[in-house]
């Protein structure tokens, strides 16, 4: 994951009338710094699929996440953690669910009622196995994640999001702002 820093210029100063025209971010930004037109700094995070990371890999987690397997139910790490923080993408680091939107579904995996970032998620139509599921992949990293179910706490949107372990890497609250997770903290709580 890197962590990329954009400034946003006033928009009435003179010299911004030069990037009206065409705009190439790699030309604007040393112009916006050359020139002191700093007002803002806007984080922008990139994730992708990182072969180092695949290559870091267990086989469990290489099966899950880049064959579309499903670990045995009840034997995920991540199953009955209940410490607050931020669920990632182990292989691209994009923020997927934290753990305040975690809950005991019985079903044998963690489960969440919504995503963190609802644009790092994907849903595909998914008919193996003889049924229509709907799989959760993650956009940027394009991990095999799990699956997204209707049967999930009706108070809370009514959707069970199904996901394996060994997709998931856990970032302890505590540790969120050293690894460039800050901007999530207001939606971490502790578990209850």
């Amino acid at each position: 994951m890197g962590r990329w820093f954009l400034t946003v210029p006033p928009l009435d100063h003179p010299r911004v009338s030069t990037l009206k025209h065409s705009f190439d971010i790699h030309a604007a930004i040393p112009f916006m710094l050359e020139s002191g037109l700093t007002r803002g700094v806007l984080p922008v995070t990139k994730y992708a699929k990182d072969p180092d990371a695949i290559a870091r890999l267990s086989p469990e987690e290489y099966r899950v996440t880049q064959e579309n397997g499903t670990e045995r139910p009840g034997t995920g790490p991540l199953l009955n953690n209940h410490e607050p923080g931020l669920y990632v993408d182990i292989v691209s680091g994009e923020p997927l669910f934290a753990s305040s939107d975690k809950f005991e579904s019985g079903c044998g995996w963690p489960s969440f009622t919504k995503p963190i970032e609802p644009a790092h998620v994907s849903e595909l139509r998914d008919a193996t196995l003889g049924m229509v599921r709907t799989e959760v992949r993650s956009a940027h990293g394009d991990s095999h994640l799990g699956h997204v179910f209707p049967d999930g706490p009706q108070d809370r949107g009514g959707l069970r999001y199904c996901i394996n372990s060994a997709s998931l890497r856990f970032i302890h609250r505590d540790e969120m702002d050293a690894q460039g997770y800050g901007d999530y903290l207001t939606q971490v709580e502790d578990v209850t």
